[in-house]
């Protein structure tokens, strides 16, 4: 004699079922949930925490307060390494997006081999990060490298590049300016998303190729720009790879990026409560530039559907 389940278990399991139908979306994205939790919000919280403690690898924490921020902005090593660092953002910054729109603008054009040449490029963008590119850089610009090499055939003798404190950051920037094109791929891509009857109507008006220029493609342009200024000013105020395999932030601490003194506080003084100061002062920086960009776009900015 078969015996039925009690009607409550049935209406329990059918209702367990009807809920798990009705959140798969969330057990989707449940990995990136948990990776998100752990590796991101929880190492953001905590060191923020830690900002206000002489939190040490070892000895852990035996002070609270706001000495890691007192000392930031006394210490003259410090300084030194936000006025490095801003003086290296306001030199790529500039530079990699007007070589970025610049190369984009020529190879907008129709010309023999074009794909070769976007591709040719490009290809710094891939590997300019890497620690490969970056060892071979410090082989190009070391006293004896290839720059040096080339000058002695023309019997000009080269500077000392990366021991010079003159020259020391100009490569560091050069190293990050030679990886426009990432930028330079979404500049081509907004080039040939202007319509092309806008440069008819405008060449038979009699406008010039520069007239042209200025007043159809970069306010076209713009939104563009934007985007990538945004985005090249985050990364440029990260930036570590250079610094720390071609000079190790020397000499005489010339190429030491704020980066830098995060790692050096954090993996070889162990002094994680200075650094996790300084990553957030680093933090707030970025933010302070973002939103200033932000602000500023209704000025300069221009978008298609304003009048809409």
């Amino acid at each position: 004699m078969k015996t039925s389940a009690p009607a409550g278990a049935l209406n329990s399991k059918k209702t367990l079922v009807d809920v798990l139908k009705s959140n798969i979306g969330f057990f989707y994205i449940l990995p990136w949930l948990i990776g998100f939790l752990v590796f991101k919000l929880y190492p953001f919280g905590s060191s923020l925490i830690y900002s206000f403690s002489d939190f040490n690898l070892h000895k852990g924490i035996t002070e609270w307060g706001l000495m890691n921020y007192q000392e930031a902005f006394t210490s003259s090593k410090i300084t030194t390494a936000l006025s490095t660092t801003f003086k290296y953002a306001f030199i790529t910054v500039p530079l990699k997006l007007a070589f970025a729109l610049f190369i984009a603008y020529i190879l907008n054009f129709k010309i023999k081999g074009v794909n070769f040449f976007r591709t040719a490029y490009y290809i710094p963008s891939i590997l300019g990060g890497s620690v490969a590119i970056s060892v071979l850089w410090k082989a190009i610009f070391r006293d004896e490298g290839l720059v040096n090499t080339a000058l002695g055939f023309f019997g000009i003798e080269g500077p000392s590049w990366l021991s010079d404190p003159g020259y020391a950051l100009f490569i560091i920037c050069f190293l990050r300016v030679w990886q426009f094109g990432s930028a330079m791929v979404i500049f081509l891509a907004a080039l040939k998303a202007i319509p092309e009857d806008l440069y008819e109507a405008a060449t038979i008006d009699g406008a010039s190729k520069w007239k042209q220029f200025f007043s159809i493609t970069l306010p076209l342009l713009t939104p563009v720009i934007f985007y990538n200024l945004i985005t090249q000013i985050c990364q440029a105020f990260q930036e570590f790879n250079g610094p720390y395999i071609i000079t190790q932030g020397g000499p005489r601490n010339s190429t030491t990026l704020i980066s830098l003194l995060v790692y050096n506080y954090g993996f070889k003084q162990n002094d994680f409560g200075m650094a996790s100061a300084l990553a957030w002062i680093m933090f707030i920086i970025v933010l302070v530039f973002t939103a200033a960009a932000f602000l500023s776009q209704k000025y300069w900015v221009y978008y298609g559907d304003e009048g809409k």
